[in-house]
């Protein structure tokens, strides 16, 4: 009734190939919070913010181990519609850089997001509400 399998199985079973880049969870939540951070910087630089951009680029560098491209002197010239949805998706990425960074336990960029997310949340509704 039951016959062996007489040819070698075509998955494999542990280990996996040497040769295949794996990285860690650390590794890629690093990766994941530096893209957050670089996404926030690029709304944070189209509102004209450069000092919290300093910051979130001294962040996203000591990730990635390299500066980040920013479009600098350039503030947004919307009308008041427009800056508010920009604030609204800025506290939105700076929520998510919030959530990865307490996963990896990244004190610095949880308060630092945490701020960001203030910040936002009071341009977009000064009377605290979002």
């Amino acid at each position: 009734m039951y016959e062996p399998i007489r040819t070698k199985s075509v998955h494999r079973m542990g280990g996996g190939r040497a040769d295949y880049p794996h990285s860690s969870r650390g590794e890629a939540l690093d990766t994941q919070l530096a893209g957050h951070l670089a996404a926030l910087l690029a709304v944070t630089d189209e509102l004209g913010l450069d000092e919290a951009g300093e910051q979130i680029s001294g962040q996203v560098a000591r990730l990635r181990g390299r500066v980040p491209a920013r479009i600098k002197g350039r503030p947004a010239t919307a009308g008041d519609a427009d800056r508010g949805a920009l604030h609204q998706r800025a506290h939105d990425l700076a929520a998510r850089a919030l959530l990865v960074a307490a996963s990896r336990a990244d004190t610095a960029v949880a308060i630092l997001a945490a701020e960001r997310m203030d910040a936002h949340s009071a341009a977009v509704d000064p009377a605290g509400a979002l």
